[in-house]
């Protein structure tokens, strides 16, 4: 069995202009539910072998608050920093671990849930979950079956 989590960066601080995208704080807001979020995820049992983070400040902390609860050390990948849902879906397969979470950005987190969703998730607001599970051990035949052969699994 493969699963796939994805988890959109929790909501970041734009009230210092001088700062460069890629170096963007958490907010107040984001720094609440980051912790929240990944309590709620470890508590409900899951555990992916890896955690992939966009190497953005604000991917890199929300990332971090999901590696303390899960004890699942991060790899960031600078590839992940605005990434296309391609990317951000070939980064999972060439991890090759079965359980892979990939925290990054939108527009891409959003096209890749909806895409895997058949549709069915329309937006991953900052500090969403969609987690995935395909009933093979082979990323290549997981990424080849149909949408509709896709199940989407929901933390408790």
């Amino acid at each position: 069995m493969i699963r796939l989590a994805l988890v959109r960066h929790a909501k970041s601080d734009w009230g210092d202009a001088s700062l460069d995208d890629h170096d963007r704080p958490l907010n107040e807001r984001g720094l609440r539910d980051a912790p929240r979020m990944a309590e709620r995820f470890a508590a409900g049992g899951w555990r992916p072998a890896v955690i992939l983070s966009s190497t953005a400040l604000r991917a890199r902390t929300t990332a971090q608050f999901f590696s303390e609860r899960t004890k699942v050390a991060v790899e960031q990948q600078e590839e992940l920093y605005g990434a296309p849902a391609s990317r951000i879906l070939r980064a999972a397969v060439e991890s090759r671990a079965s359980w892979v979470m990939v925290v990054a950005h939108d527009p891409g987190m959003t096209t890749l849930a909806e895409r895997l969703s058949g549709g069915g998730i329309a937006a991953m607001p900052t500090c969403s979950v969609a987690t995935f599970t395909w009933a093979t051990d082979d990323w290549d035949v997981a990424t080849s079956l149909d949408p509709d052969e896709w199940t989407i699994d929901t933390p408790r």
